[in-house]
């Protein structure tokens, strides 16, 4: 990919919001601008972001609230087979 020079100017929260994201994802500012300037051409809006996000982070939420359900469910049946089977070693005697 070939890539053109452009000077472009950003609000300073804009750019601060653009500098931290960079950090975050240690990338830099121009990656950044980037992706967003492509997520704009998609036809992707700000509002479509924040949904989706908030989806993304319930979602995870919910995942971690069935991952510990089948957890204790887990723990549950392997303290039943194993009283089950002190039941069967004890009745054998």
């Amino acid at each position: 990919m070939s890539l053109v020079l452009t000077n472009i100017y950003l609000e300073p929260a804009q750019r601060k919001a653009l500098q931290a994201r960079a950090k975050r994802n240690r990338t830099s500012l121009s990656v950044e601008a980037r992706k967003a300037i492509e997520a704009y051409n998609a036809g992707i809006s700000v509002d479509e972001l924040r949904l989706l996000d908030e989806a993304t982070r319930k979602a995870s939420q919910d995942i971690g609230e069935m991952i510990a359900v089948l957890d204790a469910g887990a723990a549950r049946s392997k303290r039943f087979f194993a009283a089950l089977e002190k039941v069967r070693r004890e009745s054998a005697k």
